[in-house]
């Protein structure tokens, strides 16, 4: 699941349109914070109010990270949860000071999210014997907003490891948008460092297929348009794949279109099952060109002098000499190289010109 984050400090369009991005992708959750400002947010009852008729219109319920402090300023004499959900807001993401017996006393009550980066197995045992209701509860998590802070990728695989052999059944994870920072530092709110500069789709790949987690929630106020229509893609289960053309041909149309990747997958390239089975080229396209080196992300298709292998469009993995009988035609942009590597055997891809 992709989600966003929105934050009561921001107008309220900006807050609906965090709505009806994630309501278009499919998620039934948003995240906030209620102790940015030490809980001062839940003062704001009009906002919150109309977030909550947001909540129901859409269908999209919000977590909100909190701590003690920030409960104690819901009303008195009702219950957290119900006082909560008036608000749309279906679970907590407990921060630092809860004890064993509120964070119990919680789960009970509507859905507790830990904290994956640092929660410990001793610590889950802990719950466990306390007779915490594990049905509701999940582990996302935390973002981290000064640069040089973020998780390293072994860090996380580790935590979440431990927390797949504990029995926690969801993970989440927070990926940087590209269109509008958070402040104070405007430098990304991702969980992993090596994601703080990443394309915000590549952080969300590798999010999932990497490290395997059912939740990636984009931390910043906006990712752009162009992010959300290469969303869509991996929406299908298609990878979207960026690349300039270096020839000016009517017919590089033809490639800018969903492939696959054999599922004899190559060790230096990947391989277009349609480019030779279902692309009618023209001839021209066919005809040779100046040879030229084919770095890794070269787009190419193999030429005439191919005999039958011409047609047949590549995207090339390692760095690979000119070839007369291959015609490079374009180059992947350099964000989207990584992503190649995620183009297993059988997986299906789609060009997209920039």
């Amino acid at each position: 699941m992709l989600s966003f984050s929105f934050y009561l400090f921001q107008p309220f369009e900006q807050i609906e349109e965090a709505f009806r991005k994630a309501a278009s992708c499919g998620a039934r959750e948003l995240f906030t914070s209620l102790h940015l400002l030490k809980g001062k947010e839940l003062g704001e009852q009009e906002k919150l109010e109309w977030i909550g008729r947001l909540a129901r219109h859409y269908g999209v319920g919000v977590v909100a990270d909190a701590t003690p402090a920030v409960l104690s300023y819901l009303p008195t004499g009702v219950g957290v949860a119900r006082a909560l959900n008036e608000w749309g807001m279906v679970g907590l993401r407990l921060d630092d000071g809860f004890s064993w017996d509120e964070t119990v006393q919680l789960s009970k009550q509507m859905k507790v999210v830990l904290n994956a980066s640092t929660i410990t197995e001793s610590e889950i045992q802990e719950l466990t014997s306390r007779q915490i209701d594990w049905a509701g509860v999940e582990a996302w998590h935390n973002f981290y907003p000064r640069p040089e802070t973020g998780l390293s990728g072994d860090t996380l695989m580790k935590q979440n490891r431990m927390l797949r052999q504990c029995g926690i059944a969801s993970i989440g994870t927070f990926v940087p948008g590209n269109a509008q920072k958070r402040g104070p530092l405007y430098k990304g709110l991702p969980t992993l460092e090596d994601h703080r500069e990443a394309d915000p789709v590549y952080a969300y790949i590798e999010s999932i297929k990497t490290y395997k987690v059912e939740k990636v929630f984009v931390g910043d106020l906006s990712v752009s348009d162009d992010v959300l229509r290469r969303m869509e893609w991996v929406r299908q289960e298609i990878i979207p794949i960026r690349y300039r053309p270096i020839v000016s041909a009517r017919w590089l149309s033809l490639i800018e279109t969903v492939h696959t990747n054999r599922r004899d997958a190559a060790r230096d390239v990947i391989r277009s099952v349609e480019s030779r089975c279902t692309l009618a080229w023209p001839q021209e396209a066919l005809h040779s060109i100046d040879p030229a080196p084919r770095p890794i992300g070269s787009v190419t298709i193999d030429n005439e002098r191919y005999g039958r292998y011409a047609g047949e469009l590549q995207i090339t993995l390692t760095d690979l000499p000119a070839d007369d009988k291959v015609n490079v035609i374009g180059r992947v942009i350099k964000e989207d190289v990584p992503l190649l590597q995620h183009i297993h055997g059988g997986r299906p891809f789609c060009l997209i010109r920039c």
